[in-house]
């Protein structure tokens, strides 16, 4: 990063995603560092422009990072940098990625309709494109479930404990690049009342944190393809940020943990409705999953930073 002293306004544009929200920037030419306190400005939604995080578009040969995903990939030319509303570093991003790359278009460095955008990050590389529908569809790559085939046998490996409740609820973990903790809710009106102003305690401890999703599985349905597919209701509170509208990795994870649940049979497509609106989930046949959604640019303006170098 170049040590010049930087600009004092900034130029953004804001995004969201399923009313997951981000502030983005710019930094094609690579020399904008942002700190924690900058994105803790950004994000402030009384003193700043207000979101859940902020996405950094950067040249991936400027990140340490971004120059890893080079050698395997020599086309993820840009790097998304993410970083949470209270300025820490985030691996991934679901919603996020998908407005990246609703940007990158509006900068004219991609065209997601024609060709998959090729895009550097924390957890590696992923692959946007843009279907018919104008949803923004993204392979976030392979996931797993920590606690194995154990835990997946019996459906846990971990407690939750949220406001109101007298005891801990069995959850499983599920990791996309960033670390998730599933707990089912079987009553939709249970799910509302929900007071999340405050993280859910989750047992053992996660070492770096985690998203806590609670769903309320919605049975199966047929579509009009004669397809199959499953529903989920969810809410999550994400590390770092608090409760959010919608969460993408999140929605994967509460996905796989619900079809997991459902055992043998159960479908490869989900959608998962949050506050924010509906994404669908795909299980590809290579081990990763697809996450697909809407991505919105609805403003653009610039913001005074501290003017220090």
């Amino acid at each position: 990063m170049s040590t010049a002293p930087r600009p004092t306004l900034i130029p953004f544009v804001k995004g969201h995603g399923t009313r997951n929200d981000f502030v983005l920037v710019d930094d094609r030419a690579g020399t904008l560092e942002l700190d924690a306190q900058d994105v803790r400005r950004l994000t402030d939604r009384r003193s700043g422009v207000g979101a859940d995080g902020v996405i950094r578009l950067a040249p991936s040969s400027t990140l340490p990072e971004g120059r890893e995903v080079l050698v395997a990939e020599p086309s993820a030319e840009w790097f998304m940098d993410y970083r949470n509303g209270d300025g820490t570093i985030a691996e991934m991003c679901g919603n996020g990625v998908r407005v990246f790359a609703a940007f990158a278009e509006s900068l004219g460095l991609a065209d997601c309709a024609r060709a998959p955008f090729v895009v550097a990050t924390r957890d590696g590389v992923k692959r946007v494109t843009r279907d018919i529908d104008g949803w923004y569809c993204v392979d976030m790559g392979a996931w797993r479930f920590p606690g194995g085939q154990g835990a997946v046998t019996d459906g846990f490996d971990a407690r939750v404990q949220a406001a109101g409740w007298t005891t801990g609820r069995p959850a499983l973990s599920v990791d996309l690049g960033n670390p998730h903790t599933v707990v089912a809710i079987s009553d939709e009106s249970e799910l509302t009342g929900l007071d999340l102003s405050a993280a859910p305690l989750v047992v053992p401890v996660p070492e770096t944190g985690t998203n806590v999703e609670l769903v309320v599985p919605l049975g199966e349905h047929r579509r009009d393809d004669g397809a199959v597919a499953g529903r989920v209701r969810m809410r999550v509170h994400e590390r770092g940020v608090g409760e959010t509208q919608s969460c993408g990795t999140g929605a994967c994870a509460a996905a796989l943990a619900v079809r997991a649940w459902a055992g043998a049979g159960a479908p490869d497509v989900w959608f998962v409705d949050v506050p924010g609106g509906t994404v669908r989930v795909r299980v590809l046949a290579s081990g990763h999953v697809e996450l697909a959604g809407p991505a919105d640019l609805v403003f653009a303006g610039t913001i005074e930073l501290s003017g220090r170098p």
